[in-house]
């Protein structure tokens, strides 16, 4: 005679709480998803609109549409690193979280800690839109309890040491470790510099000679504009910082294997790939604006490239 499952219908549902970090990921993915989406249309979201009181369309008849260009370039960066974000909660979900290593629960805890808070940048210049807010209180809950029901698998102690040391520092597996931690570290000091710009000066000098404004001229054509892309410009630089912390922590503490290895150059493929590929369109080419963007592109490629004998 087969035994009775006695389980809860919602303990049933809930397991060990991984599901849970792979629905915050699968919602990542969705809001990243949704934002290349409207960029690649050029549409705004309607509470966008509501705000500005202006149409996508009125905006683009000013200077060649620059000025909604640029705010494209700005959100389908930021839907890009939302997606490698994505990829790389499901990854931890799926490897080191299911085989006890405490050292992934502690990355999730110090990147959403990271990543909602940084939602709290939008306050900078006076935005805070109510799709934002209400996607972001819906989603807080169900991560938290995904940590909460997940910190019982952590069953190997943490450590700060680094799974794995160079034994030869010049060897290709050591140079392309090393290229992958310039990788994340250039990603949170890039997204540090992007928050803070995007609640105090908004722009750089090479992004109002692209619009073809200065920041006055802006602001006459509408009070609420720059409000706008300071919203998108701090919640950007928090995504990038976000990034930057989860691809040192994995690197750093995961053990060389094919799975990581991919998840890294997935996650890293598409973030380089939106960031770097969406200036061309629109035409945004200015060397000191895209020169970082194709240093940290080209450390990315040559770690992955070096590192893989290792990984295999």
């Amino acid at each position: 005679m087969t035994s009775r499952d006695s389980r809860s219908f919602f303990v049933a549902l809930l397991g060990d709480g991984r599901s849970l970090i792979l629905l915050t990921a699968v919602a990542l993915a969705f809001a990243g998803g949704g934002a290349i989406f409207l960029s690649v249309t050029g549409h705004f979201l309607p509470h966008d609109v509501e705000f500005l009181g202006i149409q996508p369309a009125a905006l683009c008849g000013l200077n060649q549409c620059r000025i909604v260009h640029f705010m494209i370039h700005d959100r389908a960066s930021f839907g890009g690193v939302l997606l490698a974000i994505a990829v790389l909660y499901t990854w931890l979900a799926m490897f080191p979280l299911r085989e006890g290593e405490s050292w992934a629960w502690w990355t999730l805890v110090l990147t959403n800690a990271t990543g909602f808070g940084s939602f709290l940048t939008y306050l900078g210049y006076g935005y805070l839109d109510s799709w934002h807010a209400w996607s972001t209180l819906l989603l807080l809950p169900v991560t938290v309890l995904g940590l909460c029901l997940t910190r019982r698998l952590c069953l190997r102690p943490f450590s700060w040491s680094p799974s794995w040391w160079p034994s030869v520092w010049l060897s290709r597996a050591a140079m392309g470790w090393l290229l992958w931690l310039a990788w994340g570290a250039g990603m949170v000091a890039a997204g540090a510099t992007i928050m803070f710009v995007g609640m105090t000066e908004v722009f750089v000098p090479s992004d109002l000679e692209f619009i073809g404004y200065t920041l006055a001229q802006l602001e006459a054509i509408n009070p609420r504009l720059v409000p706008l892309i300071a919203h998108d410009r701090a919640g950007f630089g928090g995504g990038v910082f976000t990034t930057g912390l989860l691809v040192l922590c994995v690197v750093w503490k995961a053990p060389p294997s094919r799975h990581v290895w991919q998840a890294l150059l997935v996650a890293g493929g598409i973030g380089f790939l939106l960031a770097v590929g969406v200036h061309y369109p629109i035409g945004y080419l200015d060397a000191e604006h895209l020169v970082p963007a194709w240093v940290g592109t080209v450390a990315f490629g040559l770690g992955a490239g070096l590192s893989w004998p290792r990984m295999k």
